[in-house]
């Protein structure tokens, strides 16, 4: 009689509550850019820092990778804090009040990294490798450590309020728009650094490039603070159907970080995509550590130009995401559209390669195009699995998860990516067989990647994942 009266309460309080307004195309486009800056920001930290301390600072690759790859190593906290955004309202809203916050906190620590990343050079220059360029080192890392905290307690409640918001009907359009303008951010960022820096040259004096990047990261993260919080403000508030949709928004002091592990580890399919995941995005993005230094070193590019190199491979990447919701995918579906994808990408790869033997430029360019088109192609796809294995009761868990797998794998490359040019280096005397054998490393790891795919099952993850998690659910809640 309890449960009774308890589910006609419960009914009563959804029949009671208004439904929220779906999105309109303009707000679709306002939440875009909070993944714009995202994107912006993205080109800063590895299509700029990466070049600047590998080719002017003379670190080498593996510790620069290492660096930069900290703030994606914090990845594990984008469950907790997707938890944290189901579970603890913040200023009254689940997502909105974690997302300002963390973007705050990311690009006031951009400036800061910079800054101690020229102390890094100085120390270097001055000391050698000795205990005050570690300290200096070790500073650096934790910048990026704080960066990919703060990263992290924005950008999983965005992704978490976008399943929020959003209904099965109108679900691929927003996700369509909202990374496709990821991508305009990530060519805005090219094209505003390459202006920016353009009075860099090769070989420009040290004082002359720090005082274009200090400019450059005063002006562009100050822009990614405004567009986040145009982006958000009152979307929230105003869309969100969290309250309606859960059975756990008004019971947050009974669910527990070791509910949401539960949660996860309740289909087996979860795990295999999670692998899936980690493999796809590693191949994917092992060659950013060392393509702004490989268009410096092979094709005497000076920075202006190789930081526009994002912007080439941003356009493919746009028009892939453009197309392949409305084009490939619906006639291929979300894993045949994957696997020639991962191809794709293979095949861009040794065109890379191609191009640095014979010296074209033009070879070069036109691979990275065809490297952002097969990237277009294979997120789309795998952004679609992704909302396939998520359920709406505990959304931002799920995203964390996803998203805990893509940063670390992210993270992982970089190093991956370093290390494989310095492991070239010793290899080899030539400078292009070392670059060539980070990208055909990379390329392999993209067709592996396809046998992995071929195990994953959406029909199994849907038939068991709701039985399992309402077990967990009302053993845990009752």
């Amino acid at each position: 009689m309890k449960n009774e009266n308890l589910q006609v309460e419960k009914l009563d309080n959804l029949d009671n509550q208004k439904i929220p307004p779906q999105l309109n195309l303009f707000t679709i486009f306002r939440l875009g850019f909070f993944q714009m800056g995202l994107g912006i920001m993205s080109v800063l930290t590895l299509g700029v820092l990466n070049r600047i301390m590998i080719a002017e600072l003379k670190i080498p690759a593996t510790i620069v990778a290492v660096t930069l790859s900290l703030y994606q190593f914090m990845a594990p906290a984008r469950v907790w804090f997707g938890q944290m955004s189901d579970v603890k309202p913040l200023f009254g809203q689940h997502r909105t009040g974690y997302m300002w916050i963390g973007t705050v906190l990311f690009t006031v620590t951009a400036f800061f990294a910079v800054q101690v990343m020229w102390q890094v050079g100085d120390s270097l220059t001055a000391n050698g490798w000795s205990n005050p360029t570690y300290f200096w080192i070790g500073i650096l890392g934790l910048m990026f450590i704080i960066y990919g905290l703060a990263l992290s307690a924005s950008s999983t409640p965005f992704a978490a309020l976008l399943v929020d918001i959003s209904d099965e009907n109108n679900r691929s359009k927003i996700v369509g728009i909202v990374w496709s303008m990821l991508m305009v951010g990530i060519i805005i960022g090219a094209i505003t650094s390459s202006i920016l820096l353009k009075q860099v040259g090769v070989e420009a004096p040290l004082e002359t490039v720090k005082a274009s990047v200090n400019s450059l990261f005063i002006k562009v993260p100050t822009i990614v603070l405004i567009f986040a919080f145009i982006a958000t403000v009152g979307v929230e508030q105003k869309y969100s159907r969290y309250r309606t949709r859960s059975t756990i928004a008004n019971r947050e002091d009974k669910i527990t970080l070791a509910t949401t592990f539960k949660v996860l580890r309740a289909n087996r399919q979860t795990g295999l995509f999670f692998t899936f995941l980690f493999v796809l995005i590693i191949s994917l993005f092992m060659q950013d550590a060392v393509l702004e230094p490989y268009a410096g070193e092979i094709f005497s590019m000076p920075i202006s130009e190789s930081t526009r190199l994002n912007a080439v491979s941003g356009m493919g990447t746009l028009l892939g995401l453009g197309t392949t919701g409305f084009l490939v995918v619906p006639r291929l579906g979300k894993k045949n559209s994957l696997k020639v994808g991962c191809i794709a990408t293979a095949i861009s790869f040794m065109l890379i390669v191609m191009s640095g033997f014979t010296g074209e430029a033009s070879l070069f360019k036109t691979a990275l195009f065809l490297y952002g088109l097969a990237a277009g192609l294979t997120t789309t796809a795998s952004l679609s699995l992704m909302l396939d294995l998520t359920v709406a009761e505990t959304a931002g868990t799920f995203i964390g998860a996803w998203g805990l797998a893509q940063a670390m794998a992210r993270g992982l490359s970089t190093v991956i990516g370093g290390a494989t040019l310095d492991l070239g280096r010793l290899l080899f005397d030539i400078s292009m067989l070392a670059y060539g054998l980070v990208f055909v490393l990379a390329g392999i790891g993209m067709i592996g990647s396809i046998f992995l795919l071929n195990r994953v099952n959406v029909r199994e993850f849907k038939d068991n994942a709701n039985v399992a998690i309402a077990t967990i659910l009302e053993g845990e809640l009752d």
